[in-house]
């Protein structure tokens, strides 16, 4: 397993997401179809940037009460356990009630902040959106008002949160837009590639800006940029 260091970690939170999955396709071109979120999901604060970190994964459920025991102590550990920083990947299992009760809010984010964690990509919702720990971000479907009868299902597992796969320790980036896996074997090769589109780009947006800009001029900027590397 590739290391990921925090010089790596301090480079890659310098971009977001949509730059990351574009750089993606250049460093893991498999990767183009998926290993992103596909459903839309609020982000309560989108003026914290990025954040970059190890997944801790879980599920919960909140509609009916908890028919085994509860496993909070153990989930608790589970994450103080993991490596850091962490981002949380909740799983929503209601089904059609997703987001019924929300296991996010004042207290579960301060304790989650202080055990090491940047912030929570969920498929189910998320409340308290004033009070929430200080710099801890929130991306989630949707922003209710109870908790209901939410509770840990289990943790440590494979899921799918709005659309994308995450495994326990996948190194994950988020932002406002969504939530993507960064394979480690391709992260230290990313900052780069981005780097190389955004000057391909930058050739484009420069020529779009000219006035008079026409056709013309777009096909030559094209050629232009595909001669960055």
């Amino acid at each position: 397993m590739t290391d990921i260091d925090s010089s790596l970690l301090a480079e890659l939170t310098k971009l977001d997401t949509p730059t990351v999955c574009n750089a993606l396709e250049s460093v893991a071109p498999n990767r183009r179809g998926f290993g992103y979120t596909t459903e839309p999901l609020v982000c309560t604060r989108p003026e914290l940037g990025s954040m970059v970190g190890f997944a801790r994964t879980a599920t919960i459920r909140a509609a009916h009460p908890a028919d085994t025991k509860n496993v909070s102590q153990d989930y608790y550990a589970y994450i103080d356990e993991g490596a850091k920083p962490a981002i949380i990947l909740i799983q929503d299992l209601d089904g059609p009630s997703r987001g019924y009760g929300s296991y996010w809010g004042e207290v579960n984010s301060n304790i989650h902040k202080g055990l090491g964690c940047l912030g929570l990509v969920t498929d189910g919702s998320v409340r308290d959106i004033p009070d929430i720990a200080p710099g801890f971000q929130m991306l989630a479907d949707r922003i209710g008002p109870s908790h209901a009868f939410v509770h840990v299902v289990a943790y440590g597992l494979d899921i799918n949160v709005a659309g994308m796969r995450v495994t326990d320790s996948d190194l994950v980036h988020a932002d406002q837009h969504g939530a993507v896996v960064i394979p480690r074997e391709v992260a230290a090769d990313v900052p780069e590639a981005a780097a190389a589109i955004a000057r391909r780009e930058r050739v484009i947006i420069n020529a779009a800006q000219e006035e008079g800009f026409n056709m013309e001029r777009l096909r030559r900027a094209w050629g232009e940029s595909a001669e960055i590397h």
